[in-house]
């Protein structure tokens, strides 16, 4: 004896209109329990949906770019009938225990990844709230198309989720790529051999010989400790914009002893409002100044490297130092927020960094960076250029120097700057001219106010 059941989309969490990404099942397969069905995207992380019985798909109601919310039913296949139990409550229950299951569905189908699907499901399960893209009905739009939309599902290259969305932000195509994984499933290791064989094959990236293999532990004791997931994440990334972009680095320094007093007098304003004013608040509206002045560096080139996108809006993305890594936060709208809102939603987005509860949506769309290392130390360093964007400011801590003003010297504030840009768009001439221009604005508060 068979029966028909109706398979459902399991517990999500507080996630609603999640989109489906990946089909990894066809009607008239035999599938095992806990076997992965289809996989859900949300702005942050990845789960497969899996089997919760042993038997024949019928088939599968939903396709690629639906959006599904927990419950929702997503097919149909047949098992063998249980005599021992006709009872609906005893079938719920067995229904629920799959579902509940269903987190450990990515760890299982995949070995080779099975660390990072567990963690991608954990933060899948436990973040809070919904995205405004999410609460419109919206798909977020991801790093690359989903150019896998209109190709079978059985010609796709077999990868879990988490590999093919580490492919998708770094634009690396699947195919072509040999799994060496279970049943030629493309595994982590397959993609990072895949990344150091095109930017060695003379394309658009650069030869670069192998790093020579050490047995480190042959001169001593040594412990192995994995990367944190944001700088697995990050780290091809920046590789990729270190050696795909020529970077200029320009380094000035701008006297903020005014500037300085004043934001000292404001402290007690800034406390009534709950939030704090640090530099970097004055720094974001210089920079926004800055770009209004220079509008050719808030663009981007095309992907054919012909045109530029000239921005007429001012997002700009903040570093921030979290116990994971590196993460960059995006303020909206900068040119049209004072000094006082701008220090509350930067401390409040620095606060969500910290705590790994940022979407998405918040790290995107940004014209420009800024990496403030004045907390900390240091004179002046070379930062990256977060791309698609054209340049990026890295801020030193400021020192108190004797400056020479005509006739003595006098001791300023002086504040390190190092402006990194991209030479294919920026020339030297035009990056003095910025960030001379950036300094006027920090050293003559009038401007910015």
């Amino acid at each position: 004896m068979s029966k028909t059941i109706e398979i459902r989309v399991p517990d999500i969490g507080d996630f609603v209109k999640v989109p489906v990404i990946e089909i990894l099942a066809s009607a008239g397969d035999q599938i095992e329990a806990e076997q992965s069905l289809i996989t859900l995207e949300s702005d942050k992380a990845t789960m497969e949906v899996p089997a919760p019985f042993t038997g024949t798909l019928l088939e599968l109601t939903v396709s690629e770019g639906d959006e599904l919310t927990e419950g929702d039913v997503i097919g149909r296949m047949e098992i063998a009938s249980d005599d021992d139990s006709d009872d609906s409550q005893s079938r719920d229950a067995d229904t629920d225990a799959a579902s509940a299951a269903a987190p450990d569905a990515a760890e299982k189908s995949d070995v080779e990844t099975s660390h990072q699907a567990t963690a991608q499901v954990e933060t899948f399960a436990n973040e809070g709230g919904t995205t405004e893209s999410q609460a419109a009905g919206q798909v977020p739009t991801p790093a690359e198309p989903f150019a896998e939309m209109d190709v079978p599902a059985s010609d796709l290259p077999h990868a879990s989720p988490g590999v093919r969305k580490l492919a998708r932000e770094l634009g690396i195509s699947l195919e072509g790529i040999t799994g060496t994984g279970r049943k030629g499933r493309i595994t982590d290791e397959d993609l990072s051999a895949a990344i150091k064989s095109q930017m060695g094959g003379g394309g658009a990236g650069l030869a670069v010989a192998a790093a020579p293999v050490v047995d480190f532990a042959s001169f001593g004791p040594v412990e192995t400790v994995a990367l944190s997931r944001i700088k697995k994440i990050s780290g091809p990334a920046l590789h990729r914009n270190w050696v795909s972009i020529p970077h200029v680095t320009q380094f000035a320094e701008a006297d903020i002893t005014e500037m300085e007093d004043f934001r000292q007098a404001q402290k007690d304003v800034a406390a009534q409002a709950g939030t704090k004013m640090t530099p970097v608040v004055f720094i974001i509206k210089a920079v926004v100044a800055s770009l209004k002045a220079f509008p050719h560096f808030n663009a981007s080139l095309t992907p054919d490297g012909g045109s530029l996108i000239h921005k007429h809006y001012f997002h700009i993305g903040v570093a921030v130092d979290t116990p994971g890594g590196l993460v960059v936060p995006v303020l909206r709208d900068c040119d049209q927020k004072g000094f006082i809102e701008l220090a509350q939603e930067l401390t409040e987005l620095s606060q969500r960094a910290r705590d790994g509860k940022l979407s998405a949506d918040e790290m995107k769309g940004g014209c420009f960076t800024i990496s403030s290392l004045g907390g900390i130390g240091g004179t002046e360093f070379t930062p990256i250029i977060n791309a698609p964007e054209l340049a990026i400011l890295g801020v030193s801590k400021a020192q108190v120097k004797p400056i020479w003003d005509g006739e003595d010297f006098e001791p300023r504030l002086m504040l390190p700057l190092s402006l990194s840009y991209d030479h294919r768009v920026i020339d030297g001439a035009d990056a003095a001219r910025f960030i001379t221009h950036l300094g006027h604005q920090l050293e003559d508060l009038r401007r910015l106010l």
